[in-house]
C-alpha cells in the first residue's frame, strides 16, 4: 500500500498555480507511526498570504455572480474527483495524521457529504418581502456573500474540518483560502490537486502553509478578506476573535470541549459502552467531542466499568493505520502522549485505579494504549482539562441533579453524551445540560444536516446545516420607493 506520489504536492495553491518555498524556507512532515518523513511543505507568511487572499478576492467577484445551479454543479465535479481517488486520499491522510484507513475513508466520505448538502442548500438562500408600512414602498431583504474567507483548520480531522468550512463558503457565493495544520497539510493540498483536476476557476480554493500567526495576523487585518472560520484550541480562538473583532470581520469558531458521558443506572449497559467506545476512542481519542469526564450511576459503575474494560480489551488494537485490523492509530506527537501519561498519573496518585492499558506501545511511533481508570474524583486534571487522548476516566454520582451539576461544571459546552430508558429524564437532562450538541442513547452525532456548534468557551457558530451558511452570509434591506402606487 503507498502514497500516490501525484497527491504529495510540496508547494502551495494560491491562484490556480503550485507555489514552491524559496531558498530552503520549509517545514517537515512526519508520519507519526513510523516517524518518517513524508515531505517539506512551504513555510509561507503574510506575503504569501496576502498573495492568496488577492487571489481570492479577485476571483470572488464572479463567483458570487455565478447561479446557485452553477456554483453546485462545480462543487459536485469536486466531489466526484474526491470520491474517484478516496482510496489513494484515504493513504495520504493516514499517513500524515495517523488514523485507521477505514476511518480515513469514512471522514473523507462524511466531508464529500457536506460538499454535496452545501452545493444543493445554497439553491435555498431564501430573502423576504417584508409587509410595507408605506402605500408607494417595497421592502425587500436579500442575503448576499460575506466575501472572501478565510478557514484555519487542525490535525485531528484534516479532510472534513476543511470540507464543510469550504462546502459552505462556496455554496455562500464566497470563495476561500485555506490554513492547515502543518501537522497534517497534505490533504488539505490535495484539494488543491482535485481543484485543479476538475477546472475550478482560479482564486477560489487557495491553500496556504507555514507561520500560524504570521497567515492568521494576515487574515484578521487584510482588509479583502471578511470572514474567519477556526477549528482548533480556546486559546488560540479566542486571540483570532480578538484580532478580528478589531476589523469587525464575521468570525465563527468551534474550540475545546470537554465532553461527559452520563450514564443512568436504568440504561441499557450494553449499548453505553459500545456509545462509550465510540465516543471516547474514536481516533484514538483525539476529537473536540470526544468523552472527556464519564460519569456513571452508582447502581450500576461497577458493572459498567467491568463491561467497559472486557470491550477494550476485545475491541481496540493500536497500532499502524495501514495494517488490517489496527482501530487505533498514534497520537499525533510526542506532546500528545506525554499529555496523556501526565493526566494518567495525576488520576492515579489522586486516587484513582488502573483498569486496563496505561503505557505506551510499541518503540517505535506515538502509540498509547487504550486505557480506564476508575475511582475517579473532581481534585482530577482529567476532570477539568480535555485530554485529547485513549484515556477513559469514571466518575461515579448518586442522583440526576448531582449528573447534570457535574457535567455542567466546566467552562466548555460543545458536546455532551447520557444513556437512560426514561422518556422523562431523557428531556429533562437534555434541557438541563449546557451543551450544543447533545447525544441521547448515542454516542457518535455527528451529520452534516445537523447543526455542529458549541456554548460557553466551546466556541461562537454553526458548521454543518442549514444554520452553517448564516455565517457566510451578510443580510442585505432595501427600501424602493418612489413607485407612484
Amino acid at each position: 500500500m503507498s502514497l500516490d506520489p501525484t497527491l504529495v504536492r510540496n508547494a502551495n495553491f494560491i491562484n490556480g498555480s503550485w507555489k514552491e518555498a524559496q531558498g530552503g524556507n520549509t517545514l517537515a512532515v512526519t508520519n507519526p507511526a513510523t516517524g518518517a518523513a513524508i515531505g517539506q511543505i512551504p513555510k509561507f507568511g503574510r506575503a504569501e498570504t496576502a498573495d492568496a487572499i488577492a487571489a481570492a478576492h479577485d476571483a470572488q467577484k464572479a463567483w458570487r455572480r455565478l447561479t446557485a445551479d452553477a456554483r453546485a454543479e462545480h462543487m459536485h465535479r469536486l466531489c466526484d474527483a474526491i470520491m474517484n481517488q478516496i482510496d489513494d486520499l484515504a493513504i495520504l491522510l493516514t499517513t500524515e495524521m495517523g488514523k485507521p484507513l477505514a476511518e480515513a475513508k469514512g471522514e473523507i466520505a462524511l466531508g464529500v457529504k457536506y460538499i454535496r448538502f452545501y452545493a444543493e442548500e445554497g439553491k435555498r438562500i431564501y430573502g423576504d418581502t417584508i409587509p410595507s408600512p408605506w402605500a408607494d414602498r417595497r421592502l425587500l431583504v436579500t442575503k448576499e456573500p460575506v466575501g472572501v474567507a478565510g478557514a484555519i483548520t487542525p490535525w485531528n480531522f484534516p479532510n472534513s474540518m476543511i470540507a464543510r468550512k469550504l462546502g459552505a463558503a462556496l455554496a455562500a457565493g464566497c470563495t476561500i483560502v485555506i490554513k492547515p495544520s502543518e501537522f497534517t497539510p497534505y490533504s488539505a493540498l490535495a484539494f488543491g490537486v482535485m481543484a485543479e483536476k476538475v477546472g475550478l476557476p482560479k482564486g477560489v480554493i487557495n491553500i496556504v502553509t507555514g507561520d500560524a500567526a504570521a497567515i492568521g495576523d494576515e487574515m484578521c487585518e487584510n482588509p479583502k478578506l471578511r470572514k474567519i472560520t477556526f477549528t482548533g484550541s480556546t486559546r488560540v480562538g479566542k486571540l483570532l476573535a480578538e484580532k478580528a473583532g478589531r476589523h469587525m470581520k464575521k468570525i465563527s469558531m468551534e474550540l475545546g470541549g470537554n465532553a461527559p458521558f452520563i450514564v443512568f443506572d436504568d440504561a441499557d449497559l450494553d449499548k453505553a459502552v459500545a456509545g462509550a467506545i465510540a465516543s471516547k476512542f474514536r481516533n484514538s481519542g483525539q476529537t473536540c467531542v470526544c468523552a472527556n469526564r464519564v460519569y456513571v450511576q452508582s447502581g450500576v459503575y461497577d458493572a459498567f466499568a467491568a463491561k467497559l474494560t472486557a470491550a477494550i480489551e476485545a475491541e481496540l488494537k493500536p497500532g499502524n493505520g495501514l495494517e488490517a485490523g489496527v482501530t487505533q492509530g498514534p497520537l499525533i506527537n510526542e506532546a500528545a502522549v506525554e499529555k496523556v501519561e501526565a493526566h494518567l498519573k495525576d488520576a492515579l496518585d489522586k486516587g484513582g485505579k488502573l483498569q486496563t492499558g496505561g503505557s505506551r506501545v510499541g518503540n517505535v511511533g506515538t502509540f498509547f494504549a487504550p486505557t480506564l481508570v476508575t475511582n475517579a474524583s473532581t481534585t482530577m486534571r482529567v476532570a477539568r482539562e480535555e485530554t485529547f487522548g485513549p484515556l477513559a476516566v469514571l466518575f461515579k454520582f448518586e442522583t440526576e441533579e448531582e449528573a447534570i451539576a457535574l457535567a455542567n461544571d466546566t467552562e466548555y459546552g460543545l458536546a455532551c453524551y447520557f444513556y437512560t430508558s426514561d422518556l422523562g429524564r431523557s428531556f429533562r437532562v437534555m434541557e438541563g445540560l449546557e451543551y450544543g450538541l447533545v447525544g441521547v442513547n448515542e454516542g457518535v452525532i455527528t451529520t452534516e444536516v445537523a447543526p455542529f456548534g458549541g456554548f460557553k468557551d466551546s466556541g461562537i457558530g454553526n458548521e454543518g446545516s442549514k444554520y452553517g451558511l448564516d455565517d457566510y452570509l451578510n443580510i442585505k434591506y432595501a427600501c424602493i420607493g418612489g413607485l407612484g402606487i
